[in-house]
């Protein structure tokens, strides 16, 4: 049996605080992001007048999906900066940079009052927006992994996606509360503001938490020829085209039933959208609190028996659940089967962060980590909402559904080749 290093109360205590105060940031960050997306049915046709409802949020999600285009340059500036200058500081700037966003947002006018510059500088907000997430979750992941306990990483490094999840859900959350007591009316005039006002102040606090992190790689790592590199990088091209390739897979059917999920049961299932979200809500919040358990799961299966069964089970059950979702009636059977897909996806996302750290050496983990991330998140996960809105406009919906299967097909073939990186990793090692 492995034995692992006895920690004292203090330094338990103080990587504890450490994960607390890293996950705080990192809520912040993707309320920002997803507040777009759940809002995008009331605020679309104030930058994108005229046309259908589906060709409206067509153009949003396009912006919505462009936001994704800058992730791979926010994986590189900030996995560089994570792995030259310290973790620490890529995350404070990560969440500063997202609180403008937000403001830009806010304060941002409409069509009506700017004609076509309202949806250019709405896209200039995005891809703001857009390179600071990409810069978030390389340097949150890598520096969650670092600092949790060995021995119950699974568990620990979890907490990325409790809070990634926990900024759906507060998004959610925040916007039933407005639906409650305003009126359809006032949210597409002015009340979907309210919320990216909200996520820009949250920022602010969460920056000033970040300043009290410890920093966890060290002078000699940050300080070799290497660090921060694509050169460097490219020396572990194996561990790189793996994470790229169960990531595409991993992010398409995440966006699937999360963010896009809300939309689906408005168009394709005929919900009103107060009931989608009060659905999503609930789902949300029974998928947050399943990633620590099946994060302690992969400590005692490894982390490539988790990816193989999300594999699995993604492959066999994306068509029929999505199949089922998109002629159901009952909020009750929704609620259900949109669960049973998350918990699939849980496989995945439980240690998504943790598995990419575990394969690259500390002087590029956050680059690799961040990079690999971001180039697939950003041509499958960001583009999932536009490629289903498309086909869906042109009569062949279920399209789509054989679209993600197949992509997790090819994670599951990727994480049946790959080597357990919690038993063969780099992170094995470290305190």
């Amino acid at each position: 049996m492995t034995e692992f290093p006895a920690y004292t109360p203090e330094d338990t205590r103080r990587r504890v605080f450490a994960i607390v105060g890293a996950s705080s940031g990192n809520l912040v960050e993707w309320f920002d992001f997803y507040i777009y997306s759940f809002l995008a049915l009331y605020f679309s046709a104030a930058f994108f007048p005229g046309g259908n409802p589906t060709v409206q949020l067509l153009n949003t999600a396009g912006v919505f999906a462009a936001g994704f285009l800058m992730r791979p340059i926010g994986g590189w500036l900030f996995g560089r900066i994570a792995d030259k200058h310290g973790r620490r500081n890529a995350m404070m700037i990560s969440v500063l940079m997202m609180c403008g966003g937000s403001l830009v947002i806010t304060f941002l006018p409409t069509y009506a009052s700017i004609g076509a510059w309202a949806p250019f500088l709405l896209l200039i907000a995005r891809l703001f927006q857009g390179l600071s997430v990409g810069g978030e979750y390389g340097t949150s992941a890598t520096y969650m992994s670092e600092v949790a306990l060995r021995g119950r990483r699974g568990f620990f490094a979890s907490f990325q996606y409790v809070t990634l999840i926990g900024g759906q859900l507060a998004a959610l959350l925040v916007l039933v509360i407005l639906q409650m007591f305003l009126s359809t009316e006032e949210l597409k005039a002015w009340g979907w503001r309210v919320p990216f006002f909200i996520g820009a102040c949250a920022a602010l606090v969460s920056l000033y938490l970040r300043r009290s992190l410890d920093e966890t790689s060290t002078a000699e790592t940050r300080h070799r020829k290497e660090a921060g590199t694509l050169a460097g990088l490219m020396q572990h091209k194996a561990a790189f085209m793996t994470v790229v390739g169960f990531t595409a897979g991993g992010s398409l059917i995440f966006y699937t039933f999360t963010t896009y999920m809300q939309k689906y049961l408005v168009n394709t299932a005929g919900m009103h959208a107060k009931t989608a979200s009060n659905v999503m809500t609930a789902a949300l919040f029974i998928y947050m609190l399943l990633q620590p358990a099946f994060g302690a799961l992969s400590d005692r299966i490894g982390r490539r028996a988790s990816m193989l069964w999300f594999g699995a089970l993604a492959t066999i059950g994306t068509v029929p659940l999505l199949h089922a979702l998109s002629t159901v009636t009952s909020p009750v059977m929704a609620f259900v089967l949109v669960v049973i897909a998350l918990a699939i996806v849980s496989f995945y996302t439980s240690i998504s962060g943790l598995i990419k750290a575990e394969m690259f050496p500390p002087e590029v983990r956050a680059l690799g980590v961040g990079l690999s991330y971001a180039v697939a998140n950003a041509v499958f996960g960001g583009s999932a909402e536009y490629v289903a809105l498309k086909l869906k406009s042109i009569g062949s919906e279920s399209t789509f559904f054989w679209y993600v299967t197949v992509m997790c097909a090819i994670s599951l073939v990727v994480s049946w080749r790959m080597l357990d990186p919690s038993k063969e990793g780099y992170l094995r090692n470290e305190p």
